[in-house]
């Protein structure tokens, strides 16, 4: 019995020691390594939809959210656009041609295989059911002719013409998998758990719409880059600065007058951000025609001090936005534009004695707020009296939709995208279709901008379509059919010793959007 009792003890005293080793492993020379400790990532949270390509808000962060669990074919990168799902392509000299090598191996996170079949499918089914996010719709009709797969990882798709912009629209819009949609008559009340299945790097794990919280976990089966980040948590937060220093979340935006606090302390990194994202004003010219005036626009235009909402609202963390929308950190930014620097004494001449009432419609946060208020304080010594209606911000942005407007102030991202954009903000409805809140100009037209916008979207040629959307930013400028106010720059303070991954991709202003801030790209 001491014998028993004595090996008991040594057996009890090796466990011991194997527990308390529990966070090392052996490498194949039999010697003991440390296991990477998880990453868990807590970001200040919101409620932005459930993030399916069709029932997330249609807003950038809902989106965002969406395109951690589904992958595209091609992915922004820092630079520009990187291979994704898409391992190369290639486009037939007349731009009508467009074949996709897809890369093998890659799983659904229900463990099928994705193929081109999936590719053909997404694109098809995109095309009956636009999602909220929707990259391929460029006009009334569909632009692509036929879809074919060639083998199981090769698909080719033909367009009715060539366009400067195809290639980023048919590498953004999001892969469905085909045995889980291809029953869904209705995906925008499809909102059950298969609705979150993709192919990307992070699965849906819990989302509470009530406290605007979201958890998502790394797919361990996924094909791409390893993920930098073990769990990615939204969390409720009332006030982020407060929030941040208590180490509730990891990264948050700051202005410049409270930076200095973190520049002096090697505990912290600042990450500064492009302009954007930015305000501006819109005119709505089918419900009041007096706005079709291009002398009272640009007599707007003067009266209002953008580098006082800077200062005053921005905290300085903002810079004017250019007349020719396309903004100051834009890579095709044109500096010759006309400029409307505040001005009183011109906004006067312009309107030569006459008196106007308009009402403005904004969100309800204070920075909105704020903006109506300057703005109505400014235009009253020119003679324009502005009644300021301040609503939640999703009545906003369904009033914009719906055209239930006379002036609005709209924020919004997206200032960093393709040139296109212009076509879509300022080409006369006819010409257009609106895909978002943010597009069209009710009751606007104008022949020059029109065609211009038409021009430079086919031609395929980098430099002389850059010349075409430099001359398309002047023309606008001088008509100025909206205002665009200022975009915000800013800063995001984090510390390095919890997570430092963070990237800015080439055309978007926040860190925590981005997909490759949670990889490890080479």
């Amino acid at each position: 019995m001491k014998k028993i009792h004595i090996l008991l003890i040594i057996i009890m005293t090796f466990m011991i020691v194997i527990v308390g080793c529990s966070d090392d492993s052996t490498n194949s020379d039999g010697n003991i390594t440390e296991e990477k400790e998880s990453v868990v990532l807590n970001l200040e949270g919101g409620d932005w939809g459930y993030p399916s390509p069709y029932t997330h808000y249609s807003r950038g962060p809902g989106a965002y959210k969406m395109r951690l669990i589904f992958d595209s074919l091609l992915e922004r990168g820092e630079e520009g656009l990187i291979p994704w799902l898409a391992e190369d392509w290639n486009i037939t000299n007349d731009g009508k041609t467009y074949t996709f090598n897809i890369r093998e191996n890659v799983k659904w996170q229900d463990g099928q295989d994705m193929t081109a079949e999936d590719v053909k499918f997404s694109f098809e089914y995109y095309a009956k059911h636009p999602p909220v996010f929707d990259e391929l719709n460029i006009s009334k009709n569909n632009f692509i002719e036929k879809i074919n797969v060639i083998d199981r990882h090769t698909i080719s798709i033909d367009v009715d013409n060539p366009s400067a912009t195809l290639l980023e629209r048919f590498g953004s819009a999001r892969i469905l998998p085909k045995h889980i949609w291809n029953n869904v008559d209705d995906p925008k009340k499809f909102n059950s758990p298969k609705a979150v299945i993709g192919c990307g790097p992070y699965i849906l794990t819990d989302y509470k719409k009530e406290q605007g919280a979201y958890r998502f976990k790394a797919f361990k089966d996924y094909w791409g880059p390893k993920q930098r980040a073990d769990v990615i948590q939204f969390v409720p937060v009332s006030d982020n600065i407060l929030a941040f220093e208590k180490g509730d979340i990891d990264i948050t935006r700051v202005t410049p007058d409270i930076l200095n606090k973190y520049k002096e302390d090697n505990k912290y990194k600042i990450i500064k951000n492009p302009g954007f994202w930015g305000y501006r004003l819109m005119f709505n010219m089918d419900n009041n025609p007096q706005f079709k005036d291009k002398v009272l626009r640009q007599a707007i235009a003067y009266a209002i001090d953008k580098g006082e909402m800077i200062e005053k609202v921005a905290r300085g963390a903002g810079k004017p936005a250019s007349a020719g929308y396309i903004p100051i950190d834009h890579r095709w930014y044109n500096k010759k534009v006309r400029k409307y620097d505040f001005n009183l004494d011109k906004s006067k001449k312009l309107l030569d004695g006459k008196k106007y009432s308009f009402t403005l419609l904004t969100g309800n946060r204070n920075q909105e707020v704020r903006i109506g208020e300057l703005m109505k304080l400014s235009l009253e010594k020119v003679g324009i009296d502005l009644k300021v209606k301040s609503v939640d911000m999703k009545s906003r942005d369904a009033a914009v939709k719906n055209g239930d407007y006379e002036m609005v102030l709209i924020g919004h991202g997206g200032w960093g995208n393709d040139a296109d954009m212009l076509r879509e903000k300022y080409v006369s409805e006819e010409n257009s279709i609106k895909t978002t809140f943010t597009g069209g100009i009710p009751g606007y037209g104008n022949d020059m901008i029109n065609n211009l916008a038409k021009k430079q979207l086919s031609e395929l040629d980098l430099d002389k379509r850059k010349e075409i959307v430099y001359n398309l930013q002047e023309v606008i400028a001088e008509e100025i059919p909206q205002i665009p106010l200022y975009n915000t720059t800013g800063y995001d303070v984090y510390r390095p010793s919890k997570y430092d991954g963070w990237r800015h991709v080439f055309d978007h202003h926040t860190v925590t959007h981005n997909k490759i801030s949670y990889l490890e790209m080479e």
